[in-house]
């Protein structure tokens, strides 16, 4: 077999990684062309085929899985053989890759990155939106963003941003004709604004007060997976919004909404930020740890 070097086994990680050549080929700054033709050179010296490819999906060989196995944790300690350099300079440096759902990046995420950036001038953030709930280790990110209950056990997690509220809004206008519901349970029947997870499921509403917790299946007319639509669509009349408490704040003082069930919505932690408990952080992801940390 001939040999191959480090650099071209890199480019097969980022395909394995992602299971597509763009976005392969854009995280290593290159063409997808040129990457299918690096990977095809590869597979010849090795005499093996590693991916299957069609123009819908990339797919790994068993011999592809196997090798994908093999290189993700050596490049890995090769990553944090590196990082440990960082410690014998005085700025953290190098870039740090943040996956975060949609609001959580709105809400909590952006407004520490930006202070963080200052703070960190030779540091560069990437933050990748995506609202399910990706692998961030096999995606190569440093860290996420979510709620707790949706971290995985084997991870560890530090509080992100200040605690969270839920709102149910609806406009002065939707409230004329239709109304105002007391309990959790009076909104059966309401038109509401439904929110699908890209896993196919809808959320459930929840309220709590006292003790007693409350599950509303709401139902309604419009169906979206974005939160500020819901906030759009709400301010159009459509229907009732179960969204975050800060999407809604002016939005409130300014009449433009009106809120209910307020006191079946009390404070509950916020977002966190977690990552994968390794030996060696990366000197990028422990300031940022230390920033989120540190009293505002």
């Amino acid at each position: 077999m001939k040999r191959i070097d480090p650099a071209s086994l890199s480019s097969f990680l980022a395909i394995a990684t992602h299971r597509s050549f763009r976005k392969a080929a854009g995280e290593l700054g290159v063409t997808p062309s040129a990457l299918s033709h690096a990977l095809q050179a590869i597979e010849e010296r090795l005499g093996v085929r590693l991916v299957n490819r069609t123009t819908r999906s990339v797919a790994l060989t068993e011999a592809g899985e196997r090798l994908h196995a093999r290189l993700r944790p050596a490049f890995q300690d090769i990553r944090d053989a590196l990082e440990d350099l960082n410690a014998f300079r005085g700025q953290p440096m190098g870039t740090l890759r943040l996956n975060a759902a949609r609001q959580s990046a709105h809400l909590a995420l952006l407004p520490l990155v930006t202070r963080f950036l200052r703070a960190y001038p030779d540091v560069s953030v990437e933050v990748r939106v995506d609202d399910s709930l990706t692998d961030i280790v096999a995606q190569g990110f440093d860290a996420g963003v979510r709620f707790g209950e949706q971290i995985a056990a084997d991870m560890l997690a530090a509080p992100l941003g200040p605690r969270q509220r839920s709102a149910i809004v609806a406009s002065p206008e939707y409230f004329q004709r239709h109304p105002v519901p007391r309990t959790p349970q009076d909104l059966r029947g309401l038109p509401c604004i439904r929110f699908r997870f890209s896993s196919g499921l809808y959320y459930r509403w929840e309220f709590e007060r006292d003790g007693e917790e409350v599950l509303v299946e709401a139902e309604g007319p419009l169906t979206l997976n974005d939160q500020g639509l819901m906030v759009d669509a709400a301010l159009a009349g459509v229907g009732l919004a179960y969204v975050f408490e800060a999407q809604v704040t002016r939005l409130l003082e300014e009449g433009r909404l009106v809120r209910v069930l307020e006191d079946w919505c009390p404070a509950y932690a916020g977002f966190f930020l977690y990552y994968p408990s390794r030996r060696q952080l990366p000197t990028a992801l422990r300031a940022f740890l230390d920033f989120v940390k540190a009293p505002a």
